[in-house]
């Protein structure tokens, strides 16, 4: 008789925060898999500036329990000509009408990515 009681664990927190700080990493480096909001005040500052900053929130690698204490790699502050710009992802259902029932699944999750100055926060 063969045990199969481990072929398929169910997902505890930790491995979710895991499935879900992969997801959020590749969203945010990449720049696929969901989508990119920016408030006016980060697109007033041009085309330039937006791909500046965008690579530098692409590059952030800046976790700590402080600013990530969940490990989602959710959140973070990157500077820019002297302003601190704030991004977030949040996680939404795929018509964006409520919150994804499952993070950590990308056929039930639209990850939305919001750049903002953190005085607008």
């Amino acid at each position: 008789m063969t045990d199969h009681t481990n072929e398929n664990p169910v997902p505890n927190a930790q491995t979710s925060a895991g499935i879900i700080r992969d997801l959020n990493d590749r969203f945010r480096k990449l720049q696929t898999g969901g989508t990119l909001v920016a408030t006016p005040s980060i697109m007033d500052a041009g085309p330039r500036a937006v791909h500046a900053i965008m690579d530098d929130i692409a590059a952030f690698n800046d976790f700590t329990p402080d600013n990530d204490p969940y490990g989602e790699h959710d959140f973070g502050v990157v500077t820019y000509d002297e302003h601190r710009i704030s991004w977030k992802i949040d996680y939404y259902n795929d018509d964006l009408s409520a919150g994804s029932s499952n993070p950590a699944d990308p056929d039930v999750t639209t990850r939305v990515l919001t750049v903002f100055l953190a005085s607008e926060y």
